[in-house]
């Protein structure tokens, strides 16, 4: 769980690779919706940044737990949306530009949320108060690096050239899908030995964590109406967080490597909801192509 050539660099390169392949997808008129269309990005907002932490507190105030995996539970329920989850939204057809909007405003109000409830959550489960500050200069900077910087290079090669664009927008989906697949293995091969004590300390919480805010973004959109690919990437943004910032600040930060088990598991098992997601995104979008020739020819 510690830093590592992983995390610290291999990593960060493949998801700024899938970045730029997502970024050929799109154009100016992706994100001039979203601004046009602010409900979504207020209801994603509202749902990550207030509703994902109340059912992070109250998983760790019902299921059994120690005090230092309860603090490390609620880190992960403050984090931001990862960049993982604007691929994930990607791969399951979702509304990209609502989620890279999601990950990159969540990421900059959490610079500034996350010291102030992860001091209350601190004083609450271990009684006592603990100094956490991120570093907002270089935690701006990651997130421009990893996320905006290579979309917009992608979105540039689109307007430029339009033709070469769409070649390669085939071949770095291929890519997105095989890189997730590889980071999936080695984060495996990495806890291989720790992940049965993992699974036994954390597992239910970590469990409920991921699959309730899921279904929280699901349906808090459908109740205001969203169409299907706002749904898909609110539910992807609420249910998929940062563990490599929640790590990065439990074992880093705070230095307890126990309050840092419940983002390990966590960065495991959320990519198994994010490939159900992704099956069930790209399912819904087949329906949806076919309803529409269906009614087009009455």
């Amino acid at each position: 769980m510690q830093a590592s050539i992983f995390t610290a660099v291999i990593l960060p390169t493949a998801l700024a690779i899938m970045m730029l392949g997502m970024g050929l997808s799109l154009v100016p008129e992706d994100f001039q919706r979203v601004r046009k269309y602010p409900k979504a990005v207020s209801i994603g907002l509202i749902s990550q940044l207030v509703f994902l932490p109340i059912i992070g507190f109250v998983i760790a105030k019902i299921v059994p737990m120690q005090p230092a995996i309860a603090m490390g539970l609620m880190i992960v329920a403050l984090c931001p949306g990862g960049v993982s989850s604007n691929i994930i939204t990607f791969l399951a057809k979702g509304d990209v530009a609502l989620s890279v909007t999601l990950t990159a405003v969540s990421s900059v109000i959490t610079v500034f949320t996350i010291p102030v409830f992860a001091n209350l959550a601190f004083q609450h489960f271990i009684g006592e108060t603990a100094a956490i500050a991120l570093p907002i200069g270089s935690t701006i900077l990651q997130i421009f690096l990893i996320t905006l910087l290579p979309i917009g290079l992608g979105m540039g090669v689109r307007q430029i050239f339009p033709e070469l664009a769409r070649r390669l927008e085939k071949v770095t989906s291929r890519l997105a899908i095989a890189l997730l697949a590889a980071i999936i293995l080695i984060l495996l091969v990495r806890e291989w030995n720790r992940l049965p004590g993992f699974i036994v300390q954390v597992g239910v919480g970590v469990v409920l964590l991921n699959v309730v805010s899921m279904f929280a973004g699901v349906y808090i959109s459908k109740l205001f109406k969203l169409n299907p690919p706002q749904q898909i990437c609110i539910a992807i943004e609420v249910g998929l967080q940062n563990g490599t910032l929640a790590i990065a600040i439990t074992a880093g930060l705070l230095n307890n490597p126990d309050m840092a088990v419940p983002a390990a598991v966590y960065s495991l098992f959320m990519y198994v909801t994010g490939l159900i997601a992704i099956f069930y995104g790209r399912r819904l979008a087949a329906i949806n192509v076919e309803e529409k020739v269906l009614e087009s020819k009455f």
